[in-house]
């Protein structure tokens, strides 16, 4: 049997409560944010939501001097955005007006970095189509990542961490499709078009992790670029190690801006995002497929929950049409694939 209410007007109403009483209670809702002291309430909200908004606008700022913790934040950058809702659940919490104006900031913030990420532009199709993918040396099915790979109907794939006794696995399955390769250390190039000049990239690692070579298009040649940047880490007690990975971008960014040929591609896994300051002497010469068009964020890593696009498509010269990261392989990266025009 359902609840009989009674109003002070002698309204009666079956299980619901009468209008008098749901206004009473959103006037002690609307009380609970005025008073004499609404204006100085959740001021320490307010100003971790502004201290937010200056580490995302500013991110280049944060030091690096102790365990590298800029360019982890960089690294991490577009998931600073989570820190909004948890300010916005404190400020209703509190019921603090001041907090909601200045969260108002670090959110206008995150959507000027990485609002344009957000929309889907992966119809276009270009002149040139590439990908490149971390095949893993522990890949428990690389024929199956072969064939996957094969069938995506990219120009040029660039593969990374080859492991030496699984080269032949590549070459076997992918030479129907792709009758042009190189393979340069855990690296390599596989081309609809014709390769020439291939040859090993030092980036300072003491094994074959790079390569480049010229690939002759129909309309024109293309100086394309496979690397594979060394490991980074998170410990305890060091924080961010990345001094290695640092000093390969530094090696492959003088490289590629001493390349005479005018359109360039670099592939491969940098071990870093387009946000992380020390992958400029590459990022400050080169543009990204992921900014320039996309689906979505682009993640690429780890491939069962990914959290960072550190599978890089850059461009010299080429315009970017769109880009895409493709279904998990077997491997704990996903595959990125783009599509270029000439200009």
């Amino acid at each position: 049997m359902s609840r009989v209410h009674m109003t002070d007007a002698g309204e009666t109403y079956h299980g619901q409560p009468g209008p008098e009483r749901s206004a009473g209670r959103l006037r002690r809702m609307a009380r609970g944010w005025g008073g004499e002291d609404r204006w100085r309430r959740g001021w320490l909200l307010a100003v971790v939501a502004v201290a937010l908004a200056l580490a995302l606008l500013l991110h280049s700022e944060v030091p690096n001097a102790v365990g590298n913790l800029g360019s982890l934040w960089e690294t991490f950058l577009p998931w600073g955005g989570l820190l909004v809702p948890v300010l916005l659940v404190g400020a209703l919490i509190r019921r603090s007006v001041v907090a909601l104006v200045a969260l108002l900031v670090p959110a206008i913030a995150w959507l000027n970095l990485f609002g344009g990420l957000l929309s889907d532009r992966t119809g276009g199709t270009g002149d040139l189509t590439v990908l490149t993918h971390n095949v893993s040396a522990d890949n428990p099915d690389p024929v199956g990542t072969a064939r996957q790979l094969a069938a995506s109907d990219a120009d040029v794939i660039a593969l990374e961490e080859v492991a030496t006794d699984r080269v032949e696995v590549y070459e076997k399955q992918l030479a129907k499709a792709y009758p042009y390769h190189d393979v340069q250390g855990t690296v390599g190039l596989w081309s609809t078009y014709p390769l020439e000049d291939s040859e090993h990239v030092d980036i300072g690692m003491g094994w074959k992790r790079a390569l480049r070579a010229t690939v002759r298009t129909p309309d024109g040649e293309v100086a394309v670029y496979a690397a594979h940047m060394p490991s980074v880490r998170v410990q305890f007690r060091s924080g961010f190690t990345a001094e290695q990975r640092d000093r390969s971008a530094e090696m492959l960014g003088r490289r590629i801006a001493a390349e005479p040929v005018h359109d360039v591609v670099l592939l491969g896994d940098l071990n870093g995002t387009m946000n992380d300051r020390a992958l400029a002497p590459i990022t400050a010469q080169m543009r990204s497929t992921q900014g320039a068009s996309g689906e979505g964020m682009g993640f690429s890593w780890p491939a069962d929950f990914p959290m960072a696009r550190i599978d890089q498509i850059m461009v010299r010269g080429l315009e970017p049409e769109s880009s895409w990261t493709m279904k998990g392989t077997g491997s704990d990266h996903l595959p990125v694939a783009a599509s270029l025009n000439f200009p």
